[in-house]
């Protein structure tokens, strides 16, 4: 199919370059700016194409973080987006929100194999690939029904015995004298039986209540599972700490009660505290994580760009099945390491700036593993990750994943609009893809009207069709549609001028429709700050 070229560029002059679209090399103009992209458009009856895309030279973080808040994501200098409503496997742009994030139990998991392999050497047994992450409901309901089903907990029984005998003597108050003595004896005989991990409805009680009065004594009393719950865990922290916060509750005057104040120690641990936790002095392994600028590439960047490539080559021969003759050092330049980003250092942005980078994992002075990110105006965007197979074990997709959202919240610490870490795309009806849902809390972009909504209000749409509109107001519109767009600016002939100047000059039906979709895939904002260059 023909393509149609739309380019974009900016006001600061440069010399003619070329593109290869394609596969054909096409020169530009003299006199071009620094941001030349191209628009694969379609011809007028034509079937569209499923996404559309541009090639860029140059641009700045600003207008990409607009662009990727309307569904376009980059691979090296191509820009493109996807035709949601067209294509089989609709990709919605998701983004995480790194300052209410809470790691899973399976997100611990991986972090704490990544130290135990540190410290200790440790390698784990079995198949080690990256899975899916299990949602935070199904971690919190799995721990709830742990906590109710697990009856062998050991704790302090003596305590145990004397709260049931104060309740119980509480409740038999009007009871004969000699009752107290033989419950007394009964809660022995349930301290043993509990302490032996066998089900308390085996105790028997000889006390027999009137009809009508008091509890049945023969049966255990009534309580809710989220009292049990309660119960054991501090009654776990009570055998912990017997001397502490116990004795500081009863120097109030009150008896040894089942639930003392809740233990600070008891707060969850942190993202960070999970990722930095201290290492003996004789770790077994060293792990450095280095962020260097890749685009203009840093002096640090070229020095380590043969080994960064050879980890990418077998990282595609291995997962991959790629033959070994590729991919070639150019390629996996043209992919990972080539940004149309500027670099921008403003003094209230992020001490190493904005741009593209990759974050190299170093292990004992080698690399293991590449993150490709861009550091924008409001997120961190996760471009790729590769890694050598041989530390397929350590689950080095997850736990980039962790470590990059914990960059996002270092960088936050400074720059306070920079808020989100962007995962790329969701695809529902794709496993490998789905598993970007489980980073919660996040949000998925409405294909129509570009607001984000939060993940949970998406999936029931989602289940029932590939395709959704997410916002739920059906007379919301796209605030940034474009809608003056006599107002676009073009590039022509070495000169800049709004659209409807442009226009009064082409006899070409098929440019018009060119432009307009144009307009409407960038937004108005990013139409007006653009140059559409036309030759």
């Amino acid at each position: 199919m023909q393509s149609l070229e739309v380019r974009i560029m900016k006001t600061k002059w440069k010399n003619a370059s070329s593109l290869d679209l394609n596969g054909e090399n096409q020169q530009d103009a003299n006199g071009l700016c620094d941001m030349i992209t191209v628009l694969k458009g379609r011809r007028p009856g034509s079937t569209p194409n499923r996404d559309s895309g541009m090639w860029a030279h140059s641009m700045t973080v600003q207008d990409y973080q607009d662009l990727i808040d309307r569904g376009w994501r980059r691979s090296g200098k191509y820009v493109y987006k996807p035709v949601m409503n067209q294509t089989c496997c609709p990709q919605y742009t998701i983004r995480c929100r790194p300052l209410q994030f809470q790691p899973s139990k399976s997100h611990k998991k991986v972090l704490k194999k990544m130290l135990k392999f540190l410290a200790k050497g440790e390698v784990p047994k079995g198949s080690c690939e990256d899975e899916p992450m299990d949602s935070t409901m199904d971690d919190a309901v799995a721990g709830d029904f742990a906590l109710i089903n697990k009856l062998d907990i050991q704790c302090d029984l003596k305590t145990l015995s004397d709260d049931i005998k104060e309740s119980l003597e509480s409740e038999g108050k009007n009871s004969k004298k000699e009752e107290p003595q033989e419950l007394l004896q009964s809660q022995d005989f349930v301290g043993e039986k509990l302490g032996s991990g066998e089900p308390s409805h085996s105790v028997k009680v000889h006390t027999v209540p009137k009809p009508g009065k008091g509890a049945d004594l023969s049966k255990p009393p009534c309580r809710k599972a989220k009292e049990i719950r309660k119960e054991r865990k501090r009654l776990k922290l009570m055998q912990q700490n017997p001397a502490g916060e116990l004795e500081g509750f009863q120097a109030q005057g009150h008896p040894p009660s089942l639930f003392p104040p809740k233990a600070k120690s008891n707060q969850p641990k942190s993202l960070e505290d999970l990722i930095f936790e201290s290492l003996p002095e004789n770790a077994s392994h060293k792990l450095e994580v280095r962020v260097v600028r890749s685009s203009p590439p840093s002096s640090q960047f070229k020095a380590t760009l043969l080994e960064s490539y050879q980890v990418y080559k077998r990282y595609q021969m291995v997962i991959h099945k790629n033959p070994p003759d590729t991919p070639t050092e150019s390629q996996f330049t043209r992919f990972l390491c080539s940004s149309p980003l500027e670099a921008e250092t403003p003094p209230n942005g992020p001490d190493c700036g904005y741009g593209s980078f990759h974050q190299q994992y170093w292990l004992d002075g080698k690399i293991i593993a590449v993150g490709v990110i861009d550091i924008l105006p409001n997120c961190v965007s996760s471009v790729y990750l590769y890694y050598d197979p041989d530390y397929s074990f350590l689950s080095l997709g997850v736990y980039s994943a962790l470590r990059e959202i914990a960059f996002t919240r270092q960088l936050h610490e400074k720059t306070s609009q920079l808020s989100y870490y962007y995962m790329g795309f969701y695809i529902h009806s794709c496993p490998k893809m789905k598993y970007k849902g489980q980073y919660r809390p996040s949000d998925l972009l409405c294909p129509e009207t570009y607001v984000w909504v939060p993940i949970e209000q998406c999936l029931p749409s989602l289940e029932n069709s590939k395709y959704c509109r997410f916002n739920q107001d059906p007379e919301a519109v796209d605030e940034d549609r474009s809608t003056e767009p006599d107002r676009l600016q073009v590039f022509h002939k070495r000169a800049i001028m709004p659209y409807g100047v442009y226009k009064k000059q082409q006899k070409d039906p098929s440019e018009e429709a060119a432009v307009l979709q144009y307009a409407s895939l960038v937004g108005q904002k990013c139409s007006e700050r653009m140059l559409l260059f036309r030759n």
